[in-house]
């Protein structure tokens, strides 16, 4: 760091890790009675946590699945309800190593929260097969150091007051990237 600048060190909270998990689950629903055919499926109740283990984030949480069946050869209809709890492991794949503490806030995001994907009542009849699909995105944060160069003459450049002097000319225009903002927008 040699080119004349100056540097100053600030610690600061950032994302110092990140990963993203789907999964699938099949679950089996008792109905009190033995259904004739599904009628509906939804998930309701979705609550989670999650914790820091190693260099994974255990995301904990469960559900309610509920199965709108009818019985009786379609005469009757019923609401099977079953709480549902399940574990998620999810492995960090960007991670800061110059984090300076162990201690780190873990934020996790359903970006697909549980939804039924199929129900079907079981070949012995008896039950409901449930398929259950959820995606999870997770950040830790914690503390971290970043370097910034200081301007040894302390002058900002002025941000010109005309929106003139903002205005594109047709070939900085034409070298405009389109994509520029794809990447982030994927995310």
């Amino acid at each position: 760091m040699s080119d004349g600048l100056n540097y100053r060190e600030i610690i600061t909270k950032a994302v110092c890790g990140k990963g993203r998990k789907f999964s699938q689950a099949s679950h089996k629903i008792s109905p009190s009675e033995k259904p004739s055919s599904i009628l509906g499926c939804w998930i309701i109740n979705h609550k989670y946590s999650a914790d820091k283990k190693g260099e994974n984030v255990e995301v904990q949480g469960s559900y309610d699945i509920n199965v709108w069946f009818s019985y009786k050869n379609n005469t009757k209809t019923d609401v099977a309800t079953q709480t549902v709890s399940y574990t998620d492991i999810i492995p960090l794949t960007m991670r800061d190593e110059n984090v300076l503490s162990k201690e780190m806030d873990v934020v996790a995001r359903p970006i697909q929260q549980p939804n039924t994907l199929e129900a079907t009542i079981a070949e012995s009849g008896v039950h409901v097969d449930v398929q259950v699909e959820r995606e999870f995105v997770v950040e830790c944060i914690g503390e971290t150091k970043v370097a910034v160069a200081v301007n040894p003459d302390g002058i900002i450049e002025e941000i010109p007051e005309s929106t003139e002097e903002l205005e594109l000319t047709e070939d900085e225009f034409e070298d405009l990237d389109p994509n520029f903002l794809q990447g982030e927008l994927e995310e």
